[in-house]
């Protein structure tokens, strides 16, 4: 048949064609008949066809094998190119040449390429994958302290730079969103740490209550930053604040409360020190109190003890401290020339310290209303007692220079008389603007008492009586001066007509009194002849307050006499009658 069989040692080399002779041979041997003969030849045939049907069949199944595993490789190929997102890779023919398997061998080395380039971008975008979802676990706090999360799932079908480059972007998104958590975290764990400190709160025991990851020994990138550990971190450190500016404002109030109560019983220095550290915050601000304990429990407490003690003291030294603030009442009327009546003061303080009812801080808050509006209304009357005491001053130098005027000795070349000289030119320029002062002072007190309701008194007397009946003796005085020149002018023609019957000059009638004008001073000091207020004050007022605290008489306001228009009178009737002839001024 043509076909070669194999090598057998045996039977050398042997064909289709010499078994078919040997079986001719042995056939012939044998005696079969032709159809037998043709029998079995039919069968050898047909058993050859199924060996080259089943070769056929075999080789095939092997082609479509090849071809199936060629149309897998170039897929996955294409897939893999498409999912790195590649456009070609270097190896690959352009065009489909030579046998399956030499197009599988071409195929081979690309692929292989382009699967570890794939296992390498897998492992990428797991890593980043991770830690994608490790810092949104962080953000939102649904990834536990210490816990760690599983392998994500990766999108093989997407592998391409660009979507690597995607989850990057949103990557570094996230780690600067957690830097800026961490700095906000720091800051606030920061906050806490200098209230406590402040607070004298126990830093570790209050931060760990929000979050176990918060405690210092705790590494930086290991600490929470959930949006419910910022929030609570936020709300504790409004809550510390607002704690702290309570405890300042009641360390601030007990200070106070310290100082008032020191200043008041006057407490030495020695007993100030051991509280210093309250005291010092009186005048600081909130944010300036960073001491350690500064604002502590048990400095609190301290404080209020010790207020508490002072409470105590004052009570049992109240009459002193009563009577001490009356006094400074009493000194801002003295002051202020305001008359009150100072023994029922003393004797309302003392009735009330003796009654059943008696609060030691009613009473101390009742003086200190008193001194506060005393105050107050001394401050209404500055004004007016300014340009009191300067119409006072100018009625004093009024009062010297007529003493002055009637020294004869006052042009003697004596020690001091060219500063009494000095003095007299400046004093009538003073006294020439008398008239302008007083007019002033009663436009301003007149208008002072339509602004307040009440009369304007100076130490109990009515400022604007006073200076009206100043304007009157004033008056009384211009009118006592202008007989005396015109007596004189009648004495002098006198004198001149007994000169021209006698032929002499006869000698002045001595005075009947030599008598100076009461309280009149040779070189200062004031006199009644002129009218001066201050001496006035004493005749004018009735029952009004003169004495100073201490029951006596203040020393600065010289008395006047009680008859003060008959003195003036009697003064000017004496010089008058005099001798003197000299100029009434220097």
């Amino acid at each position: 048949m043509g076909v070669a069989g194999h090598n057998d040692p045996l039977l050398g080399d042997t064909t289709c064609g010499s078994l078919l002779q040997q079986l001719q041979v042995i056939w012939d041997e044998v005696g079969e008949s032709d159809e037998d003969r043709d029998k079995m030849l039919l069968q050898l045939e047909q058993e050859c066809l199924d060996v080259y049907r089943r070769k056929v069949d075999q080789a095939s199944r092997s082609r479509a094998r090849l071809l199936q595993q060629l149309a897998n490789s170039k897929s996955e190929l294409t897939r893999l190119l498409s999912a790195l997102g590649e456009l070609s890779v270097s190896g690959i023919p352009d065009k489909t040449t030579g046998t399956i398997k030499e197009q599988l061998a071409a195929i081979s080395p690309s692929l292989e390429l382009l699967c570890r380039k794939r296992d390498s971008r897998v492992k990428e975008f797991a890593e980043v994958q991770l830690q994608i979802q490790t810092l949104r676990g962080e953000i939102t706090g649904n990834l536990q302290f210490g816990e760690h999360l599983e392998a994500p799932h990766v999108n093989e079908d997407d592998l391409s730079v660009k979507k690597l480059n995607e989850f990057l972007f949103e990557l570094q998104a996230l780690q600067k969103e957690k830097s800026n958590r961490l700095h906000k975290i720091l800051e606030y764990v920061s906050s806490v740490h200098d209230l406590c400190s402040v607070l004298g709160m126990d830093f570790v025991g209050t931060v760990t209550e929000v979050h176990p990851s918060l405690d210092d020994s705790v590494g930086v990138q290991s600490k929470s930053i959930s949006d419910e550990t910022l929030s609570k971190l936020s709300k504790m450190v409004i809550g510390l604040q607002e704690e702290k500016s309570k405890r300042f404002a009641k360390i601030q109030a007990l200070a106070s409360q310290l100082s008032d109560l020191w200043n008041l019983m006057d407490a030495p220095v020695e007993e100030r020190q051991p509280f210093h550290h309250i005291t010092c915050n009186m005048s600081s601000t909130l944010d300036e109190v960073t001491v350690p304990g500064a604002l502590a429990l048990d400095v609190i407490e301290e404080a209020q003890l010790e207020v508490e003690r002072l409470d105590q003291l004052k009570a049992s030294r109240m009459k002193d401290i009563a009577f001490k603030k009356q006094i400074e009442l009493e000194d801002i009327y003295a002051r202020a020339h305001i008359a009150i009546d100072t023994s029922a003061a003393r004797d309302r303080i003392m009735s009330i310290i003796e009654s059943s009812s008696f609060q030691p801080s009613e009473l101390l808050a009742d003086m200190e209303n008193q001194i506060l509006k005393a105050n107050e209304e001394a401050l209404s009357r500055k004004d007016i007692l300014e340009k009191v005491d300067r119409w006072m001053s100018a009625c004093e130098e009024e009062s010297w220079l007529e003493d002055y005027s009637r020294d004869d000795n006052r042009y003697s070349a004596t020690r001091g008389a060219h500063l009494n000289l000095k003095r007299a030119e400046k004093a009538r320029v003073l006294v020439n603007k008398i008239p302008a002062i007083v007019d002033t002072l009663v436009a301003k007190t007149r208008a002072w008492e339509q602004e307040h309701g009440l009369p304007f008194t100076y130490d109990g007397v009515p400022l604007l009586a006073m200076l009206d009946e100043y304007k009157v003796l004033r008056q009384e005085k211009e009118d006592e001066k202008r007989r005396m020149r015109d007596q004189k002018k009648i004495n002098d023609q006198l004198a001149a007509e007994q000169e021209k019957l006698f032929g002499s000059k006869p000698s002045p009638a001595r005075p009947q009194s030599s008598r100076k004008v009461a309280g009149a001073r040779a070189n200062g000091g004031g006199g009644a002849v002129n009218g001066t207020p201050v001496r006035r004050l004493s005749a004018l007022q009735s029952g009004g307050r003169t004495a100073s605290r201490d029951g006596r008489r203040d020393a600065a306001r010289p008395v006047a006499p009680v008859n003060y228009v008959a003195i003036a009178k009697e003064d000017a009737v004496s010089q008058a009658s005099s001798n003197h002839t000299g100029p009434c001024t220097p």
